[in-house]
């Protein structure tokens, strides 16, 4: 009976949207939020997903990229940037010049800032993410 009225009533069930993982690049294409340069963070930004650099095996240091995504009241925030490990347990930016957002900032006068102008303030919010952690997690699921 229960599965009766569940198939009469489809807003009872609940079911799974499935989200193809975000590439680093697909970001680009997700519509532009405008965010005041500065002002407080109204969302919380979670892993979607970090990426090994193919030539794992290679020698060198190892490299991949990191995407991230925030739902806001304005839409979805998303931003990817590349790593690099430098020591054993220790991971960096690659650039922070690099990072892909679909996050526009604007500044005290409306204008939308330049990328060159944004990065302080992306890279202060990339500071606060535990992004290392989730890196490692991938680079220590890698090797076992």
């Amino acid at each position: 009976m229960a599965k009766d009225s569940a198939m009469q009533n489809p807003a009872s069930t609940i079911s799974a949207v499935v989200v193809p993982p975000a590439t680093a690049w697909s970001l680009r294409a997700w519509p532009p939020l405008l965010w005041q340069a500065g002002g407080p963070t109204r969302v919380r930004f979670h892993h979607l997903g970090t990426r090994i650099a193919p030539g794992f095996d290679a020698p060198g240091p190892l490299a991949g990229q990191t995407v991230w995504a925030a739902t806001g009241d304005e839409g979805d925030a998303g931003m990817a940037w590349d790593w690099v490990q430098i020591a054993r347990g220790v991971v960096a930016m690659a650039d922070p010049m690099s990072l892909v957002t679909n996050v526009r900032l604007v500044g005290g006068e409306g204008e939308v800032l330049t990328a060159q102008q944004s990065a302080r303030f992306l890279n202060e919010l990339v500071r606060t993410l535990p992004w290392q952690r989730e890196v490692q997690r991938a680079l220590s699921a890698r090797l076992n």
